[in-house]
C-alpha cells in the first residue's frame, strides 16, 4: 500500500473515532458539573418499579440508540462505569487512565422485556470479540463488559456467553468481561441522546448507524411501535 493511501486511512479513521467528535483533546480538562451518580440523576424520573442494566460496548452513543428501540426500555442512559475515580469527566475517560468504560444503563420494564434477551441484544449491538476495541475506537474505555447486580445476572450472561460460543454466532471467542456492578456516573449532558440529536455526524453516520440497524433487523418484532 502506498504511503498516500495508508495516511488517508489513518485520518479517516481518526474523523470518526468516538472520541474525535467532540472538537475537544482527550487529554485533562476541569470536573465537568454535569457527571452525577446514578441514583443522583434518575432521583425524580420515579425509575422505582423498573429494573436496571448496565453493559459497555464500545462508544455508549452506539448502545444508548440501539436500546432505546426496543420495547420495554424505559431509559438508555450514557455514561461511564468499572473506573477507578469518583465523577470522572469524559476526557478523562477517553484518556484510558481511570479505567472507566464508556457504557450504558438501561432502565426496562421486567414485564415486558427480561434480562435474558437484554444480554442477547447487546451482543447484537457491538463486536464482543475485539479486546479494548470497536472499529475505529480503540483502548479500553471502549472495551466489551457487562455489570452484573446479582448471582443470578452472572449466571445468565456467563450462559449466554457459552451459548454463543458454541453455535458460532462469531468468528473468535467473546472476551467480554464480567464485574460486579459498583457504580455508574452520567455522562455530560451533550452525550444522552446523541444519536437523535446529530444524525448527520460522520461518526453515526458511518459507525454507530450500522449497528443501530442491525439491532432493528434482528429484533424487529422487538421494537417500539415509532421505530418499525
Amino acid at each position: 500500500m502506498k504511503k498516500s493511501s495508508i495516511l488517508l486511512t489513518l485520518v479517516l479513521i481518526m474523523l470518526t473515532a468516538c472520541n474525535a467528535q467532540t472538537g475537544q483533546t482527550t487529554g485533562e480538562s476541569k470536573q465537568n458539573k454535569e457527571v452525577f451518580k446514578i441514583k443522583d440523576y434518575v432521583a425524580d424520573k420515579a425509575y422505582e418499579n423498573y429494573a436496571e442494566a448496565t453493559f459497555a460496548g464500545g462508544c455508549f452513543w452506539c448502545t444508548e440508540a440501539s436500546f432505546e428501540q426496543i420495547n420495554g426500555v424505559v431509559d438508555v442512559i450514557s455514561g461511564y462505569s468499572g473506573g477507578k475515580i469518583e465523577y470522572p469527566t469524559y476526557y478523562q475517560v477517553a484518556s484510558g487512565r481511570t479505567r472507566h468504560a464508556e457504557a450504558i444503563q438501561i432502565y426496562y420494564d421486567p414485564e415486558v422485556i427480561n434480562y435474558e434477551t437484554l444480554l442477547n441484544i447487546f451482543f447484537t449491538a457491538h463486536d464482543p470479540t475485539t479486546k479494548d476495541r470497536q472499529g475505529p475506537d480503540v483502548g479500553p474505555q471502549y472495551r466489551s463488559e457487562i455489570y452484573y447486580r446479582s448471582a443470578e445476572e452472572k449466571a445468565l450472561a456467563e450462559k449466554v456467553i457459552q451459548e454463543k460460543n458454541e453455535d458460532g454466532s462469531f468468528q473468535n471467542p467473546i472476551v467480554t468481561a464480567l464485574s460486579e456492578y459498583q457504580e455508574f456516573w452520567t455522562a455530560e449532558g451533550y452525550h444522552q441522546d446523541y444519536y437523535e440529536h446529530n444524525p448527520s455526524n460522520a461518526y453515526i453516520v458511518r459507525v454507530s448507524r450500522p449497528k443501530v440497524e442491525k439491532v432493528k433487523k434482528v429484533y424487529k418484532a422487538l421494537l417500539k411501535e415509532e421505530y418499525r
